[in-house]
C-alpha cells in the first residue's frame, strides 16, 4: 500500500488522510474514522498492528466528492467503503455487494430495497435516482423517507418530536411527528443502545435495582416508521416532509466491513 498514493487520491476530491496505528478505542481490526483538528476534518485509517491491509482507491469522482475505497485482509476477505462528502460533512460508509465496483454503484447498493421500489414505481427520470430528493424518496444522511399517501394514522398515537436511532449510540435524528405501526418495545438508554425488551429490562432491574436509574426511554424496535413534518440532526440540513413518509435506513448494516467503520453520527 502506497500511502502517498492513497493520499493524493484523497486530495483529489477535496480531503486530507492519516494513517497511523490503532488505538484501545477502535476495534483489534483497526477500522475508518473521521477525525478533526485545527485544520478541519480528515479521514483516519487506523491499521492493526499484527495484520496486513491493502487499501486502494477504485473509484474517484472529484466532481462528487466522492471515492471508493477497497480494503484486502490477510485471510483473502475484501471489504469496501464509500468516502465522500454529505452535505456538512465527510462521511465513510460501508459498502455490501461484492460487484460493486464505483461510485455510483455503491450509492445505490446503499438504497434500502423499499427505496429501490419506489424508484422504479415513482420515479420519471432515471438520472435523478441518487438525489437527496426526488419522487421516490427524500434522504437525510442514512435515512430514507418514502412517501405514503394513503396512509391512515390514528392521530391519537402520533408522538412529537420524536427521535429515531439506528442503535449504535450516534446522536438521533428528530421528526416533528412520527408514528409506529406493530414492532417491540424496548427500553433504551446510552449502555443498550438497541434496547432491551421489557422482559430483559425487568431481569436487569431484579438483578439491579440502580440501573433503574439509567435515565430510560421506551421505543419500538423493529416496527414500521412514518414521519412527517420537519426532521433534523446537527450534521444536515433540516427537511421538510409533507405528508406521511415511510422510514428505511440505509443498507450499510448488511455490508461485510461495517464494524470497521468507526465514525458514528
Amino acid at each position: 500500500m502506497e500511502i502517498g498514493l492513497l493520499q493524493k487520491k484523497f486530495a483529489r476530491m477535496g480531503a486530507r488522510l492519516q494513517i497511523g496505528e490503532a488505538r484501545s478505542r477502535w476495534p483489534p481490526e483497526g477500522g475508518i474514522d473521521i477525525g478533526a483538528d485545527s485544520k478541519g476534518e480528515y479521514f483516519d485509517i487506523r491499521l492493526p498492528p499484527d495484520e496486513a491491509i491493502e487499501y486502494e482507491v477504485i473509484d474517484l469522482r472529484p466532481e462528487m466528492r466522492h471515492l471508493l475505497l477497497l480494503a484486502r485482509r490477510e485471510n483473502g476477505s475484501k471489504e469496501k467503503f464509500l468516502c465522500g462528502h454529505d452535505e456538512r460533512h465527510w462521511f465513510v460508509c460501508a459498502v455490501p455487494g461484492k460487484s460493486v465496483q464505483g461510485v455510483r454503484a455503491a450509492m445505490e447498493a446503499l438504497q434500502p430495497p423499499a427505496a429501490r421500489m419506489a424508484i422504479d414505481n415513482r420515479l420519471r427520470r432515471m438520472k435523478n435516482r441518487l438525489r437527496r430528493r426526488n419522487e421516490a424518496f427524500v434522504r437525510q444522511g442514512e435515512w430514507f423517507f418514502i412517501p405514503e399517501p394513503e396512509l391512515k394514522v390514528d392521530e391519537k398515537l402520533v408522538h412529537r418530536n420524536e427521535p429515531i436511532s439506528r442503535g449504535n449510540g450516534g446522536k438521533p435524528h428528530m421528526c416533528q411527528y412520527l408514528y409506529r405501526m406493530g414492532g417491540v418495545l424496548v427500553m433504551v438508554n446510552w449502555k443498550y443502545p438497541q434496547g432491551l425488551t421489557m422482559s430483559e429490562y425487568e431481569k436487569l432491574i431484579a438483578a439491579r435495582p440502580s440501573a433503574r436509574r439509567l435515565n430510560w426511554t421506551r421505543m419500538q424496535r423493529g416496527a414500521g416508521v412514518y414521519v412527517r413534518g420537519r426532521v433534523w440532526h446537527a450534521d444536515h440540513k433540516t427537511i421538510v416532509l409533507n405528508g406521511w413518509h415511510r422510514v428505511e435506513m440505509n443498507t450499510e448494516g448488511i455490508a461485510p466491513g461495517s464494524q470497521r467503520v468507526v465514525f458514528l453520527d
